[in-house]
């Protein structure tokens, strides 16, 4: 994403950002080796299941740094003509299933923008990237929030039913 500066965000199957780093001077395809030992170090030698990514990281290198650091399936679409083997992996369902859901990407983009970077009242890089942490942490808190509430109006439903239950 980029506002301002290019800034990389990883989320997990929970919406959560378990990583992110503000971009000075670097291309997208240049980060996957810094991002992949960031994570194996934050998962603690955990499996990925998958990992999802845009067309501007693709490289050769950036894919056999991916499959060398235990990730299972790899969302790294190609730029430009695909061969056939390429055509029939980006064919699976599962592939097409986990490139639909990078969209959700611009989404927490968007939330990040509500959550203090649509505007960025520091000044110099240092600023922004305090910016950038408290807009995560923001948007995080604002997850853990919405998962609490669900987590408390599924309790409450089931200790209704079971009121009525007994009731009758």
């Amino acid at each position: 994403m980029e506002l301002g500066h290019l800034l990389l965000i990883t989320t997990d199957q929970y919406q959560f950002i378990v990583d992110y780093k503000v971009m000075q001077e670097q291309r997208d395809a240049a980060r996957i080796t810094s991002l992949a030992q960031r994570l194996a170090k934050t998962l603690e030698g955990k499996q990925i299941a998958s990992i999802s990514f845009d067309k501007g990281f693709y490289s050769k290198e950036n894919l056999a740094t991916l499959q060398q650091n235990a990730v299972g399936q790899i969302i790294l679409p190609k730029k430009g003509k695909l061969n056939q083997a390429e055509k029939q992996m980006q064919s699976e369902k599962s592939y097409k299933t986990l490139r639909h859901q990078h969209s959700a990407v611009e989404s927490n983009i968007n939330m990040l923008e509500h959550h203090g970077l649509g505007r960025c009242m520091d000044k110099g890089i240092k600023g922004f990237r305090r910016y950038v942490g408290i807009s995560v942490l923001s948007y995080n808190l604002h997850i853990l929030g919405n998962i609490l509430v669900q987590t408390e109006k599924a309790a409450a439903l089931k200790a209704e039913k079971a009121r009525l239950r007994k009731a009758a």
